[in-house]
């Protein structure tokens, strides 16, 4: 069941005109239609003015949180993490592919293609990429744990040496 709209002043006397007594119901509707539009578009228009107090709009929606960004200064002499196995897997993946598939030039197709092959691989397969891997990490961990040393004691200025991952 539908609630009859309630009738404003003008929605009766633009009903009562002369021209419209020869109209249809349709055209009632129709103007009534019109009214709800623009009684609608008056009280967004209302809700957006700006506020002169404020100079903000006084809008009904609520406002997009924007994501902080992490402003973290970024230290260059700071290790670098090594790559995982399958990083070193897909170096050597990568090399084989593109000599069997010349035509290939695209990495996403050679990412795909290689993704595959290890979820295919046996743990065995896997175990030379694993090694290199845990030597990498293990060499990260002794730079990280002298890079924090040096942080510490305030030596980050000079490096004695210097180190892949520096």
């Amino acid at each position: 069941m539908r609630k009859k709209a309630p009738r404003s002043r003008k929605a009766l006397s633009s009903s009562s005109s002369p021209g419209s007594a020869v109209g249809t119901k349709r055209t009632a509707s129709n103007n009534v239609m019109k009214l709800r539009s623009t009684e609608k578009m008056k009280r967004t228009a209302q809700q957006s003015e700006v506020n002169v107090d404020n100079k903000k709009p006084r809008s009904s929606k609520k406002p997009k949180v924007q994501a902080k960004k992490k402003t973290e200064k970024v230290d260059p002499k700071r290790p670098k993490k090594p790559p995982t196995a399958f990083f070193y897997f897909l170096e050597d993946f990568r090399k084989g592919y593109q000599e069997q598939n010349p035509d290939v030039k695209s990495m996403r197709d050679i990412g795909k293609a290689c993704g595959d092959k290890w979820k295919t691989m046996s743990y065995e397969e896997k175990v030379q990429y694993y090694d290199i891997a845990t030597v990498k990490r293990a060499e990260f961990d002794r730079a990280m744990a002298e890079y924090i040393k040096r942080k510490e004691s305030g030596e980050d200025q000079e490096t004695d040496e210097d180190s892949e991952y520096e």
